[in-house]
């Protein structure tokens, strides 16, 4: 049999972490796997509800507490360096704690992982349900990330990975800031299946637009060697069609691309390798919410 660890970091959203888990109790009743859950705790301020967990088919659940407040995409490399050092698994699925990352989905997750038992398996969106500005924006962010990287990217933390891909990913500094930048550079040999972003199951969404423009400029200084050079062939290739016509509005372009160069590079500089090994000394302690043997 198997052996499934769900990733869930978090910060200040236990109400809906912890209904996350009970539908993920029922979509994994018919799996012939066993099912743990890891959560990350990023340095809440809120206490988490007292509230005993039952489940059915989870194994076990376990917080892993972080002395100080990292990040989303940190917390995830700091929860797939303990899983791969101190656990013992065949497979990890990232998801986020919200309800945004739908629960019904892990059902074809796990079939599609069956069938491609080497392959990381990505949820690629087809749908989203944030407002028409935001989708705007995120497509945005996709088109940009394609003229300047060569890559589509469609997918999220939302996956699921064979122990191997994620000791692979592990020695790269660059997953310390961008998980699917990093997928998307390092597992070439991936599958994926359809995906529909679901709803918050409580509060506000915590993606604003200083956030993705984070997100979006830490997938793609992953890539920064090719921004730097199609930048370069870009500026080389305007230029000469404007040698003979210099203003202040022909050069409007090329500021923006130098500012954007100097984003990109300032983001790549959270890519860290020395704090990605060390960042299992930010764990507090471990608190065990629920293990086989309260069944």
């Amino acid at each position: 049999m198997k052996k499934i660890k769900i990733l869930i970091s978090i910060y200040n959203d236990w109400q809906s972490v912890f209904k996350l888990l009970e539908n993920i109790d029922l979509q994994v009743a018919e799996w012939d796997a066993e099912v743990s859950i890891f959560i990350i705790n990023d340095a809440s301020t809120e206490n988490q509800s007292k509230t005993k967990l039952v489940f059915e088919n989870i194994k076990s659940v376990r917080v892993i507490n972080m002395k100080q407040n990292r990040g989303h995409a940190r917390c995830n490399a700091a929860g797939l360096k303990y899983l791969t050092e101190r656990e013992n698994f065949d497979y990890v699925i990232l998801m986020d704690g919200d309800g945004e990352d739908r629960p019904e989905e892990l059902t074809s997750l796990f079939k599609k992982s069956k069938e491609s038992p080497s392959k990381t398996v990505t949820l690629n969106r087809i749908k989203r349900s944030e407002g028409f500005f935001f989708k705007l924006l995120y497509e945005c962010h996709k088109i940009v990330t394609y003229i300047f990287t060569g890559k589509v990217i469609k997918f999220g933390n939302y996956s699921c990975l064979p122990k191997e891909h994620a000791a692979r990913l592990l020695k790269e500094a660059c997953i310390w800031s961008s998980f699917s930048g990093s997928v998307t550079k390092f597992i070439p040999d991936r599958v994926s299946v359809p995906s529909i972003r679901g709803q918050r199951y409580f509060g506000p969404s915590q993606m604003n637009l200083f956030n993705l423009l984070i997100h979006s400029f830490s997938i793609i200084a992953v890539f920064k060697n090719v921004v730097i050079i199609r930048s370069v062939l870009f500026l080389f290739i305007y230029l000469f069609f404007v040698l003979n016509s210099f203003s202040i509005i022909t050069l409007f372009p090329v500021f923006i691309i130098i500012i954007f160069l100097l984003l990109i590079l300032k983001v790549s500089s959270r890519e860290n390798i020395e704090e990605l090994n060390n960042s299992l000394d930010n764990i507090d302690n471990i608190d065990i919410l629920r293990n086989s043997n309260d069944r």
